[in-house]
């Protein structure tokens, strides 16, 4: 077996069986391929023999190329990945070597960028422990950053707000109701999830169901998010409710109203949407700090 047979068998896998983005795609058979050349691999077997050594000895020579820590963090994950899922094609136990990460300075909070956001949803659902459940976290995070959900709003839809549209009408606090946006996305993220749920997604109940087919909790989603942004070395900041805040700085970034942002977020008043004036004023006074040759 050719390194590029590897490498389509894995790529098939990850395209069809965990649908990933074409940019995780892209990049975890890049860190594939690099692990099959240093190693001079060529069977699953090889591949599924490799330890946490192996996986140290391939993040040093990454390193030496200049890596940074959250760069590795990524690679890390991508690697152990690939590891697992050459264990599963020998038959064996699928679980990945057992290798801490790199320590990730701490930085002041901030909201994550899209491509964090997206990154996020996208690690989160390549854990799981089932295609399925993957699946799930997916869409549930891509609710709270692509339309700004609360995590109870979002955990709260039931089959019969299947199929989504371009608009979804959410109960929020107080039991006011308002219409958010849905960008392609994020209704994608959903429907791929309905599709692979095991459970009947019936009219009345629970769209976002637990391993066991009851009501999914919010901790499930928050211990599945913590392990993420660990591995993608973000602070403990980037909770899931940080997704939403993150919704509402970009699209302030952007040029939104806070009327608008307002009626988006479900707020009851507008003194609740104004603190993202000044989360976005400390965003671009850092930037500029950093990048300007006299912000220091």
């Amino acid at each position: 077996m050719s390194k590029a047979d590897l490498l389509e068998k894995w790529g098939d896998h990850l395209r069809n069986a965990r649908r990933r983005s074409p940019h995780t795609v892209r990049a975890y058979l890049a860190t594939a391929g690099r692990l099959i050349d240093a190693n001079q691999l060529e069977t699953w077997a090889e591949v599924a023999a490799l330890d946490a050594a192996a996986l140290r000895r391939q993040l040093a020579l990454r390193r030496a190329d200049g890596l940074a820590n959250t760069s590795a963090a990524r690679e890390l994950s991508a690697l152990k990945t690939f590891i697992a899922f050459a264990r599963g094609q020998t038959g064996g136990d699928t679980t990945a070597p057992r290798l801490r990460g790199p320590r990730i300075k701490k930085g002041l909070p901030r909201p994550v960028t899209p491509d964090e956001a997206v990154n996020l949803a996208e690690l989160v659902g390549g854990n799981a422990a089932e295609d399925w459940i993957g699946e799930r976290d997916r869409a549930v995070l891509l609710l709270m950053y692509g339309a700004g959900l609360r995590i109870a709003e979002a955990l709260s839809l039931t089959g019969g707000d299947l199929p989504l549209g371009e608009t979804l009408t959410v109960t929020g606090k107080g039991g006011k109701q308002r219409v958010v946006p849905l960008i392609p996305l994020v209704r994608d993220g959903v429907a791929a999830y309905a599709r692979r749920c095991p459970w009947p997604l019936t009219k009345d109940a629970p769209l976002f169901r637990g391993a066991k087919g009851g009501p999914l909790g919010q901790g499930m989603v928050q211990k599945a998010m913590a392990s993420a942004r660990v591995a993608l070395g973000l602070p403990a900041t980037a909770t899931p409710h940080a997704l939403r805040h993150s919704f509402a700085t970009h699209l302030l970034s952007a040029g939104a109203d806070l009327r608008s942002l307002q009626e988006l977020l479900g707020h009851a008043s507008l003194g609740s949407t104004q603190i993202y004036t000044r989360v976005d004023a400390a965003t671009m006074l850092d930037t500029y700090r950093k990048a300007h040759p006299r912000g220091r």
